[in-house]
């Protein structure tokens, strides 16, 4: 806890004021280095389960959960920047009254959070995380409801984040591949998500065009991955095509251009030799 006079009043006036020249300086130093604009934004709950999918939600009750894991927000407040610090002098009457009551030690009712991941999100409280950061408290009493997701929360620091999940949520509603196959299928651009998810559906065409019989999207994606996506990844790999991509970024790039350069849909050691020619970037 910062430095105590014994004057709770003043102690608190200067709590506030330390933490708007740090949410200040913060933003200053953020466009100096040239970051995004959602670096010192909170994560908006609902953008966040849209993106990954809620699946359902339970209360777990009382809760001590780190304050470093509190990113967001439920009511997309303005108020706070990601790291809780006041962004005005708005909050500054009722931010105080909580500073002085902490310094007393009186009892500060718990928070309430929703929980996706390792991640949680204020729902009530948004002053009292602050005044814990501020105080420089590392944990804080939580009533915790967590949400359950299609997608796992790992990997969202900021907003943009958001957009590569979302659209992997909607590439695997497409092809809904499930564990082994579905880990190994990550790219960082999404919409290579999009373009991959149009490829798989095109070879599902093509397949049930030859076997001239329905197949559905489970068995679709389950065998283009191993008919398709394993075998052309491990010519990848002996050819000498991989490059620093991920092996679907890789699969990608070779499906492009083989279709480009020979206009098939084929592979054959004359594809192969003809994409030596054109490694990856």
């Amino acid at each position: 806890m910062p430095r105590d006079t014994g004057f709770p009043r003043a102690d608190a006036e200067s709590d506030f004021l330390r933490a708007r020249r740090a949410q200040v300086l913060s933003r200053l130093a953020a466009w100096l280095r040239r970051e995004p604009d959602d670096v010192n934004i909170m994560l908006p709950f609902e953008e966040v389960t849209a993106a990954l999918g809620v699946l359902g939600e339970r209360r777990l009750g009382l809760q001590v959960i780190p304050l470093d894991s509190i990113v967001g927000s439920v009511d997309r407040n303005r108020d706070f920047d990601r790291r809780f610090r006041p962004t005005s002098a708005r909050v500054r009457q009722r931010w105080e009254r909580l500073a002085m009551a902490q310094r007393r030690g009186e009892s500060i009712p718990p928070i309430d959070v929703y929980r996706v991941g390792e991640l949680h999100f204020v729902r009530d409280g948004h002053h009292r995380v602050s005044v814990a950061h501020a105080l420089g408290l590392s944990t804080i009493d939580a009533y915790v409801t967590a949400v359950r997701t299609k997608l796992s929360a790992t990997g969202i620091r900021y907003r943009g984040d958001l957009i590569v999940k979302d659209y992997r949520r909607v590439f695997l509603e497409r092809v809904p591949l499930t564990g082994e196959a579905r880990a190994a299928i990550v790219v960082a651009d999404p919409w290579d998500y999009a373009e991959l998810g149009e490829a798989v559906e095109a070879w599902g065409f093509r397949l049930m065009q030859d076997e001239g019989r329905f197949l559905d999207r489970a068995t679709v994606a389950s065998r283009w991955y191993t008919e398709e996506f394993v075998p052309v990844v491990r010519m990848i790999r002996q050819a000498d095509l991989l490059g620093d991509r991920t092996e679907a970024e890789a699969y990608l790039w070779v499906i492009r251009e083989r279709y480009r350069l020979i206009r098939t849909h084929r592979w054959d050691d004359a594809v192969l030799n003809e994409l030596r020619h054109r490694r990856p970037r």
